[in-house]
């Protein structure tokens, strides 16, 4: 009996620890930016452009067109980290016409990157500069990610 109040009781605490110290990191809270630096990689070329924009400006590279929604840095102080929400369409149009003399082929392997929204919107999430793989823009040609925020 005295061993299972005593159990009881362990497991009680440490069902509570987790949760105080999730709640007590002391780690100060991200800052908003008003700029963002991405870096773009063409995989056909092998030649990458480092781009700024502004929050809300849209900037194109390739058939790229990427909306800044966004821009999160952590203090100096802390581990370093940056946070954009990106919206990333394709310029191109979703349907290409067959041309007369060939077979349509309907494959999804020959349509390219397919739009996940509207307006051949391809990804819209938060990108982090530390984890560029975690959410990563999933297209045959272009890599689009994170470098830094800026306050202009």
């Amino acid at each position: 009996m005295i061993r299972s109040i005593v159990g009881a009781v362990v497991l009680g605490a440490l069902a509570i620890a987790p949760c105080a110290v999730a709640q007590d990191t002391g780690a100060a809270p991200m800052q908003s930016y008003s700029a963002v630096k991405l870096r773009a990689l063409d995989k056909i070329t092998g030649n990458s452009r480092d781009l700024s924009a502004k929050v809300g400006d849209s900037l194109s590279f390739g058939r790229l067109r990427v909306t800044v929604r966004a821009c999160y840095q952590a203090d100096p102080r802390e581990t370093p980290e940056s946070a954009a929400f990106l919206e990333i369409r394709s310029t191109t149009p979703t349907e290409k016409q067959p041309v007369a003399d060939k077979p349509a082929n309907t494959s999804r392997m020959n349509k390219g990157p397919q739009p996940i929204g509207p307006d051949g919107l391809l990804f819209s999430g938060w990108m982090y500069a530390s984890s560029p793989g975690l959410n990563a823009l999933e297209h045959p040609t272009y890599d689009v990610w994170v470098i830094s925020c800026s306050a202009s």
